[in-house]
């Protein structure tokens, strides 16, 4: 009988891929999680036994399901994010744990000025209310000279600030470890984490989650940012503290939080937030482009390849 290899990212189970191919080739036998949704708990639970690698989507990765892996020697990731995954857990069992790094960037970071200047002109707003019957245009801004903060200045920040800049925004960009010899722009420059969020006009969130899990952007930290700013976040759900974003709106501090993510996906329909008439949301898609997936898909197989190798 070949080695198994579950394949569980929603792009790669809807329909068969080539870029799956060399899997094969090498001799591994596909085993895929249920057509084009997120698996369940129960689901990995009768899937994953048996099997030696596991190309992974952003499912939760639980105990129990590491626990029954009993023959898994690679999670491999077409992404780079990997807190669905209990890490230290998964090295206790001899489990490795690979990214595929910044095989999504351009798909997150072209996301991001989308938001961004949907945000700035209230695009959504104006669609639904056009949708409707009702002719009602509201004043937008240009982002052009915006204060466009960074938090996180990694693979994907550095394509925002890039883009930005090109657009003619003054971006200022904080990261814990900053790679000083990025200057890509006259109009960028590096900034500690409070003077980026005083500046900012636009505040985009890059940056894996805090340690502990705490927010980053809580009511302390709304509290410094610029009346009128708006928000985005194709980070991580976690980064923001989601009450006191919606006491933030309706205090007019915050114009806009535009979402890529959520703590529970899909979320709750039922939530404020999302039902908020200033949040912008999106299912999740800032790597969910035919560019990205493939770059993300040939990454992840390679590192399923070579550490099996090992």
């Amino acid at each position: 009988m070949s080695p198994r290899i579950l394949i569980t990212p929603r792009s790669l189970t809807q329909a068969p891929s080539p870029d799956l191919e060399p899997l094969e080739k090498a001799g591994y036998e596909l085993v895929y999680a249920p057509a084009g949704k997120t698996p369940t708990e129960g689901d990995l639970l009768k899937l994953v036994p048996g099997c030696v690698g596991w190309l992974a989507g952003v499912e939760p990765i639980s105990e129990r399901v590491l626990r029954s892996a009993t023959e898994l020697k690679v999670i491999s990731r077409n992404g780079t994010g990997v807190d669905n995954v209990r890490v230290d857990l998964a090295q206790q069992l001899g489990i490795t744990v690979l990214r595929a790094k910044a095989a999504n960037a351009r798909g997150v970071a072209e996301l991001t000025i989308c938001l961004a200047l949907a945000s700035l002109r209230h695009l959504p707003s104006l669609h639904l209310t056009l949708k409707k019957g009702q002719w009602k245009p509201m004043r937008g801004r240009e982002i052009r000279d915006r204060q466009f903060g960074l938090v996180g200045c990694g693979a994907i920040g550095r394509l925002v600030a890039q883009m930005v800049a090109g657009l003619g925004a003054q971006v200022r960009a904080f990261d814990p470890y900053p790679d000083t010899s990025f200057q890509p722009s006259e109009n960028f420059a590096w900034r500690p984490f409070d003077a980026v969020l005083a500046s900012a006009e636009i505040l985009s969130l890059h940056c894996p989650p805090s340690p502990g899990g705490r927010p980053m952007i809580d009511l302390e930290a709304l509290n410094q940012i610029r009346t009128g700013c708006c928000l985005i976040n194709t980070a991580r759900a976690s980064l923001v503290d989601e009450d006191s974003i919606i006491e933030a709106l309706d205090a007019g501090k915050l114009s806009t939080y535009a979402t890529d993510v959520f703590r529970t996906e899909p979320p709750d329909l039922a939530s404020p937030l999302l039902r908020h008439d200033r949040v912008i949301v999106s299912p999740h898609i800032g790597g969910f482009t035919d560019e990205s997936v493939q770059r993300a898909t040939q990454k992840a197989v390679q590192n399923l390849i070579s550490a099996l190798a090992c």
